[in-house]
């Protein structure tokens, strides 16, 4: 069974840096796209970044410049580095990815979260001001 598990949340100051990670080793597919979301208390869940196995990426217009998406394939990792943090990025982060054993080309990215069926228990980013 296929399983996402994040995990390097904690707490930080305004303008401070955090790297969340995600194991990504019992997510066995070849073609697959992986993203970050994250929701806070009374919003909706938001898109930040994805990544397909092509290795192109898509962010969110609030994080563009400050967020980096990657995937570390030896490791079967998947990161968010976070920096210049404000407190507006306080959410639970999740991790979250589609895969196919077969594609004619590396999927399309998507920050819509309809798009994944496989989603890890989240990691808490808290940004003080």
């Amino acid at each position: 069974q296929e399983q996402l598990v994040e995990s390097g949340g904690g707490s930080v100051q305004t303008g401070g840096s955090l790297r969340v990670s995600c194991d990504t080793s019992k997510f066995w597919y070849r073609f697959y796209r992986m993203a970050w979301f994250r929701q806070a208390p009374g919003k909706e869940r938001e898109g930040v970044a994805s990544i397909n196995n092509g290795g192109s990426t898509i962010y969110a217009d609030s994080v563009k410049g400050r967020f980096t998406i990657s995937k570390d394939g030896g490791k079967n990792t998947l990161y968010l580095q976070m920096n210049n943090l404000k407190p507006e990025d306080s959410a639970m982060y999740y991790c979250a990815a589609n895969g196919w054993r077969l594609l004619a080309r590396s999927p399309p990215l998507q920050l819509d979260p309809g798009y994944y069926n496989t989603w890890g228990q989240g990691t808490r980013v808290t940004v003080s001001s």
